[in-house]
């Protein structure tokens, strides 16, 4: 996982600091490393990460190694997009879908007033 500024791994032990208490709009990529249509969108994952960075802050979580967040979020499919903003859950989107990905998160960015 090429993982750059704005973009990180977090895991069931540091989710609550990095995500839930993140000043600013977190996205989480729960995703597998046995998982195709993750591996096919983890380069659209890391150019969003890019062109939202200062406005949306990126992180993945191996739902292999990490398996207390995802089941009391309930993720059953990967990849599951879930959008965060001030500790609470402000989107979700399952499935490998570029355009709806950018299309979902410019939706709920608005939506919550991150512009």
């Amino acid at each position: 996982m090429g993982v750059g500024s704005n973009l990180f791994s977090v895991g069931d032990q540091d989710f609550e600091a990095k995500i839930l208490k993140s000043p600013i709009p977190m996205i989480v990529d729960f995703t597998a490393e046995w998982c195709p249509p993750c591996r096919a969108i983890a380069p659209v994952y890391e150019r969003l990460s890019k062109e939202y960075q200062g406005k949306l802050g990126f992180a993945r979580m191996d739902t292999d190694e990490n398996v207390v967040i995802p089941a009391r979020l309930g993720i059953q499919a990967a990849p599951t997009f879930m959008l965060f903003k001030d500790g609470k859950v402000i989107g979700r989107m399952i499935g490998p879908h570029p355009a709806r990905l950018k299309d979902a998160i410019n939706r709920i960015l608005a939506e919550n007033g991150i512009v």
